[in-house]
């Protein structure tokens, strides 16, 4: 894998994407806390010390290692306006070689859901990709049921690939999953041809 060769920052209308860090475990902690019967049932089941200072600081050094190998990038979404913490978004399982994909995952605050938020760091994530990680596929799976995440996946330019038979642990049962992918230069759909 590549490593990350500086910093990654990424900036957009309303949010700097960066790399967690030591310092912003209280706010990452209370925003999981606050968020938790909104965030828990799309996601695998929290370990007992989930918001625990150590398993945020694993956390952290977990992003630096995977950002040092070229294996993923985890960020966090930052406010702009104010300097606060929003959700995460992580392109992780970068492979390289001739698959150049990456896998998405994300999560919002409640309080910050259905503003526009993850739209705006979904479309960032993928620019990044393509543009300077070189990748040619973003892929990302949800809940059928997970109607948020299914239309900012569809509205940020993801198409729908299937279904995978229990792809996942959600809230600890095996879940079955939709596929979706973002390809750079994608001509899925078009009716033109040419």
């Amino acid at each position: 894998m590549l490593p990350f060769r500086r910093r990654v920052r990424v900036e957009t209308e309303r949010l700097t994407l960066r790399p967690p860090e030591h310092g912003d475990y209280r706010a990452w902690a209370d925003l999981r806390e606050s968020s938790a019967g909104f965030l828990i049932p799309w996601e695998p089941l929290w370990a007992a010390d989930h918001l625990s200072r150590k398993a945020f600081t694993n956390r952290v050094y977990w992003s630096k290692r995977a950002m040092a190998q070229g294996s993923a990038m985890p960020v966090l979404l930052i406010r702009r306006q104010d300097q606060a913490l929003l959700g995460a978004i992580t392109l992780d399982n970068i492979r390289r070689g001739p698959v150049q994909a990456g896998t998405l995952g994300y999560w919002v605050g409640q309080p910050f859901a259905r503003q526009g938020y993850m739209r705006e760091a979904i479309l960032a994530m993928v620019h990044y990709a393509f543009t300077t990680l070189d990748l040619s596929r973003v892929e990302a799976a949800c809940l059928p049921e997970n109607h948020a995440s299914r239309g900012v996946l569809e509205r940020t330019g993801f198409k729908y690939e299937g279904v995978a038979q229990s792809y996942l642990q959600i809230a600890g049962r095996w879940r079955n999953h939709v596929l979706y992918a973002n390809l750079r230069g994608d001509r899925r759909g078009r009716t033109e041809i040419g």
